[in-house]
């Protein structure tokens, strides 16, 4: 492993670790500062949006000026808004904060296309699951330190920890190398992505994936403790858990290849959304969000199906373009979780569990088969 994947790796721990105290509280905390469930809803959808509109820019400026610049950007970025998260009194204040946090999600195309080009001889799958569970080892400590603080100290308290935590992960990072730049032949450019028709066919495929396994997510923490009166020390643990899962679910899945990856990735959501449908005690939901960590692993092993269907010149842009992709399910599917909450808080679980079975199907009839990248 390099140097520089290393250093990826430790500062990823860091931001997980500070991402995790707060991260699954958001729902909560919304709550505490007067939002019905509708507006918690609306509010994550727009989050989604802040996520969404940064991809395409960003994916292309890390094509054009590099990786380095836009992680350092993006990390400062998300070390204020947490700090405005903090400092707010207000929900209005509050929501600013959160939708600038969503904004820093412009650092995915670059951070995945920084470490394709630094993964040496490891394999593109392994070498994304890798990095990912750096960061989720991080959010299997933050979950359950934020929600021991949360039970003792209050829920803000919690912003001002992960904060610090936060600072050192951008200090870290300040300690990666730049890489140079792609290129390509001008007398041979490559198919421009907006006509090659494998890559949005995938797209397709990539968007009905990522839709229904995000459904049953965002309200979960409500649930667990408005319907099921779990503490958030108790959440907390069970969110760790989870972070346990994004983990060993990335190392694991990252150990096969990408397409058999992204399907076993799906089933393990699936089984999530089946275990909150039916638990009843805090161990079966611990489980049930161990096995959530097929979301992340699915993320990752996007990545390792889009870098075959294009050149490599165009892959902060395809990332970009990919990760938009995942960010509008992010803006669709808590609204619907936010209708089927109101109607019946139960019903988002087995819903989500049939849509989940039509997408691994989809998955499994439409996805491309495992091509060997090349460096065209």
């Amino acid at each position: 492993m390099s140097a520089d994947l290393l250093l990826i790796a430790a500062s990823l721990f860091a931001w997980g670790v500070g991402e995790g105290m707060f991260l699954l509280f958001q729902p909560i905390y919304l709550q505490q500062l007067g939002a019905s469930t509708m507006t918690i809803a609306s509010v994550f959808s727009a989050f989604g949006m802040a996520m969404m509109v940064t991809h395409i820019p960003a994916g292309y400026l890390s094509d054009r000026i590099g990786r380095r610049p836009l992680l350092v950007a993006a990390w400062t970025s998300g070390l204020v808004a947490i700090c405005v998260m903090a400092l707010a009194r207000t929900l209005p204040v509050f929501v600013i904060g959160m939708l600038l946090y969503g904004l820093t999600a412009f650092v995915s195309s670059p951070l995945q296309s920084y470490v394709t080009a630094a993964r040496g001889k490891l394999s593109l799958a392994r070498a994304m699951t890798l990095a990912s569970a750096a960061f989720n080892l991080g959010s299997v400590i933050g979950p359950l330190t934020g929600g021991w603080i949360g039970d003792h100290f209050g829920l803000r308290t919690v912003y001002f920890i992960s904060a610090f935590v936060v600072f050192i992960s951008t200090v870290i990072l300040f300690f990666l190398r730049a890489q140079p730049r792609d290129g390509h032949d001008p007398d041979s450019p490559p198919a421009r992505l907006l006509t090659n028709q494998r890559f949005l066919g995938f797209l397709v495929i990539t968007f009905v994936a990522m839709f229904v396994m995000y459904l049953p997510q965002p309200l979960t923490p409500k649930f667990l403790q408005n319907e099921r009166g779990l503490s958030l020390s108790v959440i907390g643990w069970i969110g760790s858990a989870g972070g346990l899962g994004n983990t060993l679910l990335n190392l694991l899945l990252g150990q096969f290849s990408a397409r058999l990856g992204f399907l076993l990735a799906q089933a393990a959501v699936a089984l999530f959304a089946l275990l909150l449908w039916k638990g009843d005690n805090a161990i079966w939901y611990a489980v049930g969000y161990f096995l959530m960590g097929g979301f992340r692993a699915a993320r990752m092993l996007i990545f390792a199906q889009v870098r075959p269907l294009i050149h490599k010149a165009q892959m902060g842009l395809a990332y970009g373009i990919t990760e938009t992709v995942n960010s509008l399910t992010a803006i669709l599917a808590p609204l619907l979780a936010g209708y089927l909450y109101t109607q019946d808080p139960v019903s988002v679980y087995p819903v989500s569990l049939a849509l989940i079975g039509v997408a691994i199907l989809v998955s499994l009839v439409f996805a491309p088969r495992d091509t060997v990248i090349s460096n065209q």
